[in-house]
């Protein structure tokens, strides 16, 4: 329940990521994720890293964690069905809910 707990809070799923390929600074970090606000950040950025699944390097900005880079394979899986679902949706016939319609 914990990770389900920190995962649905907004913009956590979206910082992690963000930060999947590389480590980023504050500010690229922000510009990529549509310009959250900075408080937002900070306080998520703080719950990644008491979590262990961001770190702060000061050369590079922050980074994932291996705990970090684990949930982010597991986020892939997610990222390919919701291109499926998002194709599906696409054919839907006009005026219908959908797949599951």
């Amino acid at each position: 329940m914990a990770a389900l707990d920190l995962f649905g809070r907004r913009w956590t799923l979206r910082i992690l990521w963000e930060l999947r390929d590389e480590a980023l600074g504050f500010r690229p970090l922000q510009q990529r994720c549509d310009g959250m606000s900075s408080s937002v950040l900070q306080q998520r950025l703080t719950e990644l890293q008491e979590t262990r699944l961001v770190e702060r390097d000061a050369a590079d900005g922050y980074r994932l964690t291996a705990l970090g880079k684990d949930a982010c394979d597991e986020m892939r899986g997610l990222h390919r069905w919701s291109q499926r679902w998002a194709a599906a949706l696409d054919q839907a016939p006009p005026g219908s809910s959908g797949p599951a319609s």
